[in-house]
């Protein structure tokens, strides 16, 4: 279904962006939601940044969505039914009463972030210290437009006032230098203030606790351009006295946490590199991404992690070529040296009919690589079982696939006639693939090997036919796999493996 919001036709019932007025695309998924939400009567409305809805049509602005408690079991039903995924914020950023939500637009293939309110929580970015009691009449004053509910302007422009003062106007926050409107909030307080909006916010006045005509028009005033700074901090210093029975903390305890995380957060960021993301409500999620060569695993895990990476915990693992314990790396340096001493030949690829394993030096390193794939498994489970999103390229199964599985046991078959330590590396390394069980979702790109011959031919022939081969011919079905037709185009095989990773969020 393709669809499109006209502007000007919803600035008939409601507010629109004036310097927007042209048509704006809107996302399939978004169309379905607000048509669902009307449709099933849930009581809601975009409470915010309505002078850019065309941003939340398309995507671009996240969807505020002021909704009735009573309401949110149907509305959080709907949400799945079109397969909204619940996220959980980092803990920092977690507010009451507000929940996240994340759906995916199969047509553009954007993410759709829906922010749920079931309490006007406001305030500085750093605290949200106030929650204004004011929904059910907020929620009341609301008329359904072209595609979304929206609140009367009055409404809307009085909640606005004071979600900047509190943003911008108190003392601490001119020194911790964020006295300034933004551009877009600079516009947003221009589209409202209108002489007919301004002349019926004394209506919505007696819903707000405290906050009289003249304050408000104090408040207004402090927000102009050149306004002095005295007249800023008396008004946010008024505003704030007003709503003290609207506060989630005491002021003094409220500065406080605005100044440590002002200062706290930037070390944190900086520092320790540390950048806390959403994660899905439903726990992590351990994805590996089997195939032949030619397949596009790597492309497609770039891809996928592209995709994700910017909303949520998402950590790429390569089991293929796992990185290096500290054990590998002295045991393969030792080893190195004997190469380069011509102590024993460099052994080459297994797929290659030339290849012969040459002694204790083979062995030994095929169990480094066992390890190193074994402790890889550990941290993706480790990471996806603390609500993670993992990406495997390639992935080890014993006893299944030769090119990702045991070596040594194929190389010695019968290894009862070898000697102590050479059964010792067999049987090591057989027990790290042991340990290797399935991830909790596996996805096989599989491609005809003759295709897969022309695609990768920066490789021999002989090596990228024989591992495309394995692929195309093992019963992935024992396994639960879920298979993608490779030899289609990348975007069509990329748009498959994303349907199926979204479905299983």
């Amino acid at each position: 279904m393709s669809t499109s919001f006209d502007l000007k036709s919803a600035a008939a019932t409601r507010h629109d962006f004036k310097e927007k007025a042209e048509e704006q695309s809107v996302l399939d998924l978004v169309v379905k939601l607000c048509k669902t939400l009307a449709i099933q009567k849930i009581d809601h409305c975009h409470w915010k940044s309505n002078t850019f809805l065309h941003r939340s049509a398309n995507g671009e602005n996240d969807l505020d969505l002021l909704v009735n408690r009573n309401h949110a079991q149907s509305f959080t039903e709907i949400l799945y039914d079109l397969g909204f995924k619940e996220v959980l914020i980092p803990k920092e950023e977690e507010l009451p009463g507000v929940r996240d939500y994340y759906g995916w637009d199969r047509k553009s293939g954007r993410l759709v972030h829906v922010h749920a309110h079931f309490q006007l929580i406001l305030g500085n970015d750093l605290s949200k210290n106030y929650r204004l009691p004011i929904e059910r009449v907020y929620l009341d004053s609301s008329v359904q437009g072209d595609l979304f509910r929206l609140p009367a302007r009055e409404f809307e422009l009085a909640v606005l006032v004071i979600r900047m003062i509190l943003k911008h106007s108190t003392w601490d926050s001119i020194l911790m230098r964020h006295g300034q409107l933004s551009k877009t909030e600079r516009c947003e307080l221009d589209d409202l203030s209108t002489p007919e909006t301004l002349s019926k916010v004394e209506t919505v006045l007696p819903h707000l606790p405290g906050l009289t005509r003249s304050l408000f028009d104090l408040c207004l005033q402090s927000l102009q351009p050149g306004c002095p700074v005295w007249t800023r901090i008396k008004a946010g210093e008024q505003l704030q006295k007003v709503l003290r029975t609207c506060a989630r903390y005491p002021h003094a305890f409220d500065v406080i946490l605005k100044f440590s995380r002002r200062i706290w957060q930037p070390i944190q960021r900086r520092v320790f590199r540390y950048k806390p993301k959403n994660r899905f409500a439903n726990g992590g999620l351990f994805i590996a991404i089997v195939g032949g060569d030619g397949a596009g695993k790597t492309t497609v895990i770039e891809e996928l992690h592209h995709w994700l990476s910017g909303k949520f915990e998402v950590k790429k693992l390569h089991m293929g070529k796992p990185d290096w314990s500290w054990t590998t790396t002295i045991i393969r340096g030792i080893l190195k040296i004997g190469t380069l001493l011509r102590l024993y030949p460099f052994e080459g690829d297994v797929y290659e009919e030339s290849f012969q394993p040459h002694g204790l030096p083979w062995f030994m390193r095929a169990v480094c690589t066992a390890r190193d794939r074994y402790l890889t498994y550990i941290q993706a489970r480790r990471f996806s079982s603390n609500g993670s999103l993992v990406l495997c390229d390639r992935y080890s199964f014993a006893d299944f696939m030769k090119m990702d599985g045991p070596q040594c046991k194929e190389a010695i078959p019968n290894s009862n006639k070898t000697n102590w330590f050479l059964r010792f590396l067999i049987d090591k390394e057989n027990f790290y693939y042991q340990k290797i069980k399935l991830p909790d979702l596996l996805i096989v790109l599989k491609v005809d090997p003759e295709a897969a011959v022309q695609r990768k031919t920066e490789e021999t022939e002989t090596s990228v036919r024989a591992r495309s081969s394995e692929v195309w011919g093992l019963g992935w079905e024992k396994l639960s796999a879920f298979e993608v037709n490779a030899n289609r185009s990348k975007e069509e095989a990329l748009a498959h493996v994303r349907e199926i990773i979204w479905d299983h969020l």
